[in-house]
């Protein structure tokens, strides 16, 4: 398996774990992580055998947003070349947002700026109650510009209004009261809940569980009269796919269906 210099990457039981490996900098990013992260989600789109994806960080920090040498150098950077290292960082974003199955956020501790991102693109995301948040971009003169989108759509825009204005810290409790993670528990019980959330998924359809992160996507931006023959052909097409008629007769038959390996 290939060895990345930002990213610590491992495949276990069906499951894809990727975790920011630079706590020396509480896990800051800069170019050649984007580039290395986009590198193993593209490859990970491509093996179906992988359920679900974990993401997390090394020592104290989840992720404290841009790293501030990359910072330095941005900042004598034409316009072009800002533009192309923030499309690099927006198409991670969409990467990480739209891929095939659940992608778990294992929140360990503090994120920052664009490390809220990548909180923000995980369709789960469990934090440690010790973890902290912070949209800090305009304490610097920036806004979370590239995070905006994905941000907007966990926590509402009145929420979103505020903290991108404010900066203020966020700790476990709010970022579980608005929406911004999922779940939030001692420290100590932080991996127990990510496996226990793993099994759960193991036990869904695979296909299914492409298809809903689907629906719920889509049809957030669809009219009524867009939906309706959308969610109409999804489940028609569902019931008469290989994994449908699976799941359906092994509820039926009272066993397990055999995506579940039992």
């Amino acid at each position: 398996m290939k060895k990345y210099a930002t990213i610590d990457y491992r495949i276990e039981d069906r499951t894809a774990y990727i975790s920011f490996c630079r706590p020396e900098v509480h896990n800051a990013f800069n170019d050649t992580l984007i580039y290395e992260m986009t590198e193993i989600f593209r490859k990970l789109e491509k093996d179906k055998t992988i359920r679900a994806v974990v993401l997390s960080g090394q020592g104290k920090s989840f992720c404290a947003g841009a790293d501030l040498n990359w910072m330095k150098r941005v900042i004598n950077q034409s316009f072009e070349e800002n533009l192309k290292e923030a499309n690099a960082l927006a198409e991670l974003f969409s990467l990480i947002y739209n891929f095939r199955c659940p992608v778990i956020g294992r929140i360990n501790g503090t994120a920052i700026g664009g490390g809220v991102g990548f909180v923000a693109v995980c369709d789960i995301a469990i934090a440690a109650e010790s973890a902290q948040f912070s949209f800090s971009e305009v304490k610097i003169g920036l806004v979370p510009a590239c995070i905006g989108p994905y941000v907007v759509k966990k926590i509402g825009e009145g929420k979103a209004r505020e903290y991108f204005i404010t900066g203020e810290r966020i700790n476990s409790e709010k970022a579980y009261r608005i929406g911004l993670v999922n779940k939030y528990v001692p420290d100590d019980e932080l991996d127990i809940t990510v496996k226990d959330l793993l099994t759960m998924i193991a036990f869904s359809g695979p296909e299914a569980v492409t298809m809903a992160k689907r629906l719920v996507s889509s049809v957030s931006n669809m009219s009524e009269k867009e939906y309706k023959p959308f969610t109409a052909e999804m489940i028609a097409r569902l019931r008469i796919s290989g994994e449908g008629q699976e799941g359906m007769n092994a509820f039926l038959q009272k066993r397990k269906p055999n995506w579940t390996g039992k």
